[in-house]
């Protein structure tokens, strides 16, 4: 391990965002639960604090578990911490679960080390990896497409210069191979204006965007969804958070089409077969941080929370194409330039 990460681990921990609200949408929490998006382990002290008898605790970034090494221990055989995927969290958990959480930002660890290539505002290499293997973003950047890469940017990031970034980025390249994070940055905010006060950095789209790309986070989302439904007792709780519009949309979706609650596309479409609910919504539309959670955690402002409760219905394989989960067009896929 780098350095850098050694310094770091130990020092202010992650804060766990929505964690109260939550909890109180799961009130009383008992049981087993997965926390499939471990990450620094907040949402697990909480469930564990909060009543769980035991929490599973899964995440395929390795320094998770290093940093969770620490204080695992005080929690006996109520804690299981296993190196794996949420998408697989049905197999991870060998048992039927009274809940599963999903916390689907990047965690601040993450985002504060510098070497982990996820930040914009922090030079570092440009990996955004969060098994830390496989394909890295600067592999991206510099083997892609022009074509593809403007694909990535406008599906994974609704980035409307996608496009005259691509090219920008392209041309760069050529130069010399783009490596590092302020390089990267520095590009893309040149093809777009200058933010007004109180707007995001001009590269917030794009470098969502390629680490979505990078960790197939869509792909993993419609999978770790469907692996929880297979994995929840009937009346075991699933609560996901997300902390943008493209994840939200997919979540709500999910839930709606699972609960048989899903709207017509248009009045005049023919009216929905009646289904059998797999779950029942505990929360109608989406939670979002409260004054409180905001003054003290700033990075929860665009978090939201949704939460629903299994039923008896024998779980169903769920289509990626129904939910409209992002994707780039197939012709795309493998292009190199």
């Amino acid at each position: 391990m780098a350095e850098t990460s050694d310094q770091n681990i130990g020092r202010a921990p992650h804060i766990p965002v929505l964690l109260r609200p939550l909890l109180a949408a799961c009130a009383p929490v008992s049981g087993v639960w997965l926390d499939g998006t471990f990450g620094a382990g907040g949402y697990t002290r909480g469930l564990l604090a909060a009543g769980a008898a035991q929490v599973i605790g899964v995440d395929r970034d390795p320094l998770a578990l290093q940093m969770a090494a620490a204080w695992a221990g005080d929690y006996g055989d109520r804690l299981r911490l296993v190196a794996g995927n949420f998408s697989d969290m049905d197999s991870h958990a060998g048992q039927m679960l009274d809940g599963v959480v999903l916390d689907l930002g990047v965690s601040s660890m993450q985002i504060d080390l510098a070497e982990r290539g996820f930040s914009f505002q922090k030079d570092g290499p440009l990996d955004m990896r969060m098994s830390q293997s496989g394909q890295s973003a600067a592999d991206l950047v510099n083997q892609a497409s022009e074509e593809t890469l403007a694909n990535i940017l406008y599906h994974f990031g609704e980035e409307r210069a996608s496009r005259r970034i691509a090219h920008a980025i392209v041309e760069a390249r050529v130069a010399a191979p783009i490596t590092t994070t302020l390089r990267l940055a520095e590009i893309v905010a040149k093809c777009l204006p200058r933010p007004k006060p109180g707007q995001s950095h001009p590269a917030t789209r794009s470098f969502q965007a390629l680490r979505i790309a990078v960790n197939e986070e869509f792909a993993q989302l419609v999978q770790g969804l469907s692996a929880a439904e297979r994995a929840l007792k009937p009346g075991g709780l699933l609560a996901v958070v997300t902390f943008h519009s493209l994840e939200d949309r997919v979540v709500k979706r999910f839930f709606q089409q699972a609960a048989g609650e899903e709207p017509n596309a248009n009045r005049y479409a023919p009216v929905k077969s009646e289904t059998t609910a797999r779950f029942t919504l505990v929360t109608r539309k989406a939670i979002g941080p409260d004054e409180q959670e905001l003054e003290e955690n700033p990075r929860a402002r665009s978090a939201k929370l949704r939460v629903a409760r299994r039923t008896e219905a024998p779980a169903k394989a769920v289509d990626a194409a129904s939910l409209n989960a992002p994707d780039l067009p197939h012709s795309s896929k493998k292009g190199r330039r």
